[in-house]
């Protein structure tokens, strides 16, 4: 019997945990990182049965002091982790209670490991959910920041990966802004779900001890405590819409550098991405491979297995607390590192970009990309839209058999597919006016754009 008094539910076994079982179902390689939250959320636990009378003002004094003792143990890296103990909040349980007797065995009154570990995980996930906003602030204020350096600059927009029409790169710049600027937006929605209070729903039923939970949640600065306790133990939406957040804003910085990954080909020549964030081959020398760009791109991928990791493993789940939920740490930290490691790369990556200006003004000026402006010049001239259409098509057949570009021809031959074309057509071929006649809100004009930056700038931080 005495292999069932080392753990500390032993209670009621007959025989200890077999070995294989101990490594099955140890988790404390990887909850191990919760240890700060763990220790901060058991100081405050603490503090809260003495404030009851559930504990004495002594049983606190020791309790913390040995926490705190442990904390210093585990950050100097003297701290012994072993499968056996099971995950960080039995580890440091156990440890508590060799090093304060009986006064750490009073500790884990008035709640379980269930919202125990569901406070440890909304602690560091709304600590990880602020340093990942900071960072994504950092990279859309790169992305203002070589908008305003590459002003006027001018490039084909596409569709369908086809030259469509000519837009100033920095319209292009601040399409990933906005987007950027949602998935801030969402990461503070998701923040707010997080940052609740669990402890004290103990095992499901919540618990007959005379707890404050109110108080607990001040001491941890939580805004609000959970309202029914089998849900508080029970559910990780919080995780799941954390990772799908995350997902998003990995989806957005994956289109970013597929494009730079495009762009940077020897078709392309429009962008150089810096040597320091490129690599080479191993056989040919010549070659400069957008390696980080790559991996970012690579990388949403594994962002969005973790999702689908979490969603698959709280679908079929029976109320309340059940053993899959220990699922849910090892896609939420890699999520959580994969989008703080590509988000802080690509920052850094944007602010070493140099774009091939005259490239991307020569290719925005072909493939008949004014098409649309000399149709909505005839628009103006009274025709309709759909005529317009139809007249300028077959005026693009027409240059495409006679291989000749329609700056080149002449007025008369313009005249030719629609009497409305007069002298001052040849305006209307130019880029510079294709670009900046595009007023309309949201449009790719350089008023405009100038307008958004000003805007973007002056908003209250």
């Amino acid at each position: 019997m005495s292999g069932k008094q080392k753990k500390p539910w032993g209670g009621r076994f007959s025989q200890p945990t077999a070995k294989m079982v101990e490594a099955f179902t140890a988790s404390i390689h990887f909850d191990k990182r919760l240890y700060r939250y763990d220790i901060e959320g058991s100081i405050a636990h603490a503090r809260m049965l003495s404030k009851q009378g559930i504990i004495s003002k002594k049983d606190e004094r020791v309790i913390v002091k040995g926490l705190m003792a442990i904390l210093a143990e585990i950050e100097k890296g003297r701290f012994a982790f072993k499968p056996e103990d099971e995950d960080i909040h039995m580890a440091i349980e156990k440890a508590l209670i060799a090093m304060t007797g009986e006064a750490g065995g009073k500790l884990h009154a008035g709640r379980s490991r269930n919202d125990q570990v569901s406070l440890d995980v909304r602690m560091y996930l709304r600590d990880e959910i602020r340093q990942i906003v900071e960072i994504v602030s950092r990279l859309k204020a790169s992305l203002i920041e070589l908008a305003c350096k590459e002003d006027g600059t001018i490039l084909p927009g596409y569709t369908h990966l086809q030259r469509a029409q000519p837009v100033l790169l920095a319209h292009y710049l601040l399409a990933y802004w906005e987007m950027l600027d949602r998935d801030e937006e969402r990461l503070c929605e998701c923040h707010q779900r997080v940052n609740i209070m669990p402890l004290g729903s103990a095992a499901l039923a919540g618990t007959g001890l005379p707890v404050d939970r109110a108080y607990v949640a001040r001491l941890l600065k939580f805004p609000e405590i959970s309202h029914n306790s089998m849900d508080a133990v029970s559910d990780r939406d919080f995780v799941a819409e954390f990772i799908f957040v995350a997902s998003l804003l990995m989806m957005h910085m994956s289109r970013f550098c597929e494009d730079l990954v495009i762009w940077s080909t020897g078709e392309f020549q429009f962008v150089e991405i810096s040597d320091a964030f490129t690599t080479g081959s191993s056989i040919m020398p010549q070659k400069k491979n957008p390696d980080v760009a790559e991996l970012i791109r690579g990388k949403a991928g594994r962002v969005y297995g973790d999702l689908i990791a979490v969603l698959t493993m709280m679908k079929g789940l029976p109320m309340t607390y059940n053993r899959d939920l220990q699922e849910d740490k090892e896609p939420l930290f890699d999520a959580v590192d994969t989008v703080k490691s590509c988000a802080h790369i690509l920052c850094e990556m944007a602010g070493h970009l140099k774009f091939n200006r005259e490239k991307m003004l020569k290719a925005a000026s072909g493939g008949f990309s004014m098409a649309t402006d000399v149709a909505e010049y005839l628009v103006m001239k009274g025709v309709p839209f759909r005529e317009a259409h139809k007249v300028v098509g077959r005026l693009v057949a027409y240059c495409i058999e006679k291989k000749r570009d329609m700056p080149v021809l002449t007025l008369a031959e313009f005249r030719r597919f629609h009497r409305g074309f007069e002298q001052d057509i040849y305006a209307f071929l130019k880029v510079e006016h294709a670009v900046h006649s595009k007023k309309s809100h949201g449009g790719t004009s350089k008023k405009n754009v100038s307008l958004r930056i000003k805007d973007i700038r002056g908003r209250k931080k």
